[in-house]
C-alpha cells in the first residue's frame, strides 16, 4: 500500500466540506439516492459536518437510523448542532472513533466512505473493519478525490476491499472522484 502521509481536514476549515459549490457537484440527494432506503442503518464513515449526515437520515426515514462517525470531537459536534430539535436528533446516532480503528459492533445496510479513506493511515485495518460491519448483501460506497487520490492508490483500496470480501457492483460517476460501490457477499448460510 502506498504510504503518503495524508492531512485530517481541520474542523476550523469545515465549510469548505459544505457550501454551494460542494452541493451542487456533489449533491447529498443525487448520490445517495439509489443507495438509502427507508428503513436501513446508515454509517457516515468520516461523517465531517454531516454534508450527507442529514439526507441520510432522511432517506432512511423515521424507522432507519444513521451513525455519523468521525476522528475529530469537533465535527461531531457540528453535526450535533444541526441535528439539535429537528426530527432527525432521534435517528442520527454520533460516534467518534480512535485514530487507528472505527470501534462500532452495530450491523449496517450500507457504509458511505466519502473522500475519507486517503485520511485513513492503515486503511487495511479500516477496509476490513467497514467490511465487518456490513450486513450480508450489504453495500457501501468509497468515493475518493482525484486531486488526492492517485489512480493507483484508488487501485489499492480496490484491492484491499476485494480482499475484505467484497465485490464491485457500480463504479458510479461523480464530479472529480473516483468512485464504486461495494457489496459485501452474501454466505451460503444465509
Amino acid at each position: 500500500m502506498t504510504n503518503r502521509i495524508h492531512t485530517i481536514h481541520p474542523v476550523e476549515d469545515a465549510a469548505q466540506l459544505e457550501g454551494s459549490p460542494r452541493n451542487f457537484f456533489h449533491h447529498p440527494h443525487r448520490i445517495l439516492k439509489n443507495h438509502v432506503r427507508e428503513g436501513m442503518t446508515v454509517i457516515d464513515f468520516g461523517c465531517g459536518p454531516g454534508f450527507f449526515t442529514m439526507e441520510s437520515a432522511g432517506l432512511a426515514g423515521k424507522s432507519g437510523k444513521v451513525i455519523a462517525v468521525d476522528v475529530q470531537q469537533g465535527m461531531l459536534e457540528l453535526v450535533q448542532q444541526k441535528i439539535r430539535n429537528t426530527p432527525f436528533e432521534s435517528r442520527i446516532t454520533l460516534h467518534h472513533c480512535p485514530p487507528d480503528s472505527i470501534g462500532l459492533h452495530e450491523q449496517a445496510d450500507f457504509i458511505l466512505a466519502f473522500y475519507v479513506l486517503y485520511e485513513v493511515p492503515d486503511k487495511e485495518r479500516v477496509l476490513r473493519e467497514l467490511a465487518s460491519l456490513l450486513k450480508p448483501g450489504g453495500r457501501m460506497l468509497i468515493a475518493e478525490q482525484k486531486g488526492h487520490v492517485p489512480r493507483r492508490e484508488f487501485e489499492e483500496i480496490t484491492a484491499i476491499a476485494l480482499r475484505a470480501e467484497l465485490h464491485i457492483v457500480e463504479r458510479p460517476r461523480i464530479f472529480i472522484s473516483r468512485a464504486m460501490v461495494m457489496e459485501k457477499n452474501l454466505s451460503v448460510f444465509d
